[in-house]
């Protein structure tokens, strides 16, 4: 596959289920120009890890909003499986109120074109995709299913790219460039 990192992503139209899993929507890469978008790919609804992702990104939503950033979160499931997991009380095995939307790539479509999709399982590896404000892929993870991802690594990222200089390793928000 070829490289994402560096070249306009992929566009997207996806239906997709409001945090609160009241209202269905429909979401597309346009939505979000003139922001950094974090968009990530999860394996399937009603799971172990996955939500445990999900609920994480929600916790820092607001840290995120502080960087004019967007979260999607996006899976091959439909958009009704979304909210029947979004309404179903945590303790019973749901998601709860979250503060960003869950899409559905029920054609797998985005998947393949975000090099995600696993196809002979018809599921999304864990892909984490942000997109800057022009609509150009600044950075990308991809990796199995068993490993969730750091929401304060993918934060760290976020301020590394929008400072605008080079970051060395463990670079913080507030540590001088190179």
């Amino acid at each position: 596959m070829d490289r994402l990192v560096g070249k306009p992503a992929p566009d997207f139209k996806l239906n997709a289920v409001t945090g609160d899993g009241n209202d269905f929507i429909e979401v597309k890469l346009e939505d979000y120009k003139n922001k950094w978008l974090i968009m990530f790919f999860y394996p399937l609804d009603f799971t172990f890890v996955c939500p445990t992702e999900i609920t994480g990104f929600s916790k820092h939503y607001e840290e995120f909003k502080k960087l004019d950033s967007e979260i999607l979160a996006v899976s091959c499931d439909s958009h009704y499986s979304h909210q029947a997991w979004i309404k179903l009380n945590p303790q019973e095995g749901g998601l709860g109120k979250i503060d960003f939307p869950i899409a559905s790539d029920l054609t797998k479509d985005c998947s393949e074109k975000y090099g995600v999709l696993i196809p002979e399982e018809g599921i999304s590896l864990r892909g984490l995709f942000i997109i800057d404000p022009e609509g150009i892929i600044k950075y990308s993870v991809i990796h199995d299913l068993n490993i969730g991802r750091s929401v304060d690594e993918t934060l760290r990222v976020v301020k590394a790219l929008q400072s605008g200089g080079l970051c060395p390793i463990d670079w913080q928000q507030g540590d001088p460039t190179l």
